[in-house]
C-alpha cells in the first residue's frame, strides 16, 4: 500500500508538472497572426473660398470641409455696417474654390482705394474733430461712414480728443490716414 501511494504521489507530481509546463509555454510563447498597424485619423482637406465685397478682410480663407457662408463670413472680420445681409444664405454650404461676394446696401458706393495717392484741395477752414458731423468727416480723405462713425463713438465715450494726434486712438485710422488729414483737422480754440 505504501508503495502504491508513493507511485500515486509520484503520478500527481508528474500530472502537475506537465500543467506548469504547459501553462509556461501558452504563456511564454509569440502571439501568432498578423500584427495591427494603427492609422491617423483620416481628415478632410479643407476647403479655399474667397471672400469679396462688404467684410473688413476681403480676401482667400481655408476653411474645414462643411463650412457654410456663415463660417466664411466670420473668418472675413463680419459684415461691414453698408452689406445687405437680406440677400445672404448664411447656411449655405460652400464648395472647395467658390468665390463669395458680399453685397453692398442698394446705392452705397464702396470706395476701392487706389495705388495713387489722393490729391486733397486746400481749405481754409480746419474740421474740428471733436464736433464735427458724420457727413463732416466723411469729407477727410480715407475717412468713409464707418470709420467717420467710430470717430464719432470713440469721442463719445472718451471725451473731446485733446490734440489732433489722438485720432490714431480711433479703429481704423493708421499713421498713413493722420499723415492725409492732419493739416486738415483741429480739435478746436
Amino acid at each position: 500500500m505504501q508503495n502504491f501511494k508513493s507511485i500515486l504521489y509520484m503520478i500527481s507530481g508528474i500530472l502537475f508538472g506537465l500543467f506548469v509546463a504547459a501553462l509556461v509555454w501558452v504563456v511564454a510563447r509569440n502571439p501568432g497572426g498578423e500584427a495591427v498597424t494603427l492609422r491617423p485619423v483620416p481628415t478632410d482637406k479643407p476647403i479655399i473660398v474667397h471672400i469679396t465685397g462688404a467684410v473688413p478682410r476681403p480676401g482667400v480663407y481655408a476653411l474645414p470641409k462643411g463650412a457654410r457662408v456663415q463660417d466664411a463670413v466670420s473668418a472675413a472680420g463680419g459684415f461691414l455696417a453698408e452689406a445687405d445681409k437680406e440677400t445672404i444664405n448664411l447656411a449655405q454650404l460652400l464648395e472647395d474654390g467658390e468665390r463669395l461676394d458680399i453685397p453692398y446696401i442698394e446705392g452705397f458706393s464702396p470706395v476701392i482705394p487706389t495705388a495713387a495717392p489722393e490729391v486733397v484741395e486746400a481749405t481754409t477752414e480746419l474740421i474740428n474733430i471733436n464736433t464735427a458731423s458724420s457727413f463732416e468727416l466723411e469729407s477727410l480723405p480715407g475717412i468713409g461712414p464707418t470709420t467717420a462713425q467710430k470717430i464719432i463713438a470713440y469721442r463719445d465715450e472718451n471725451g473731446p480728443f485733446l490734440s489732433i494726434e489722438d485720432i490714431i486712438n480711433v479703429s481704423g485710422i493708421g499713421p498713413g490716414t493722420y499723415e492725409r488729414i492732419k493739416d486738415l483737422i483741429t480739435v478746436g480754440p
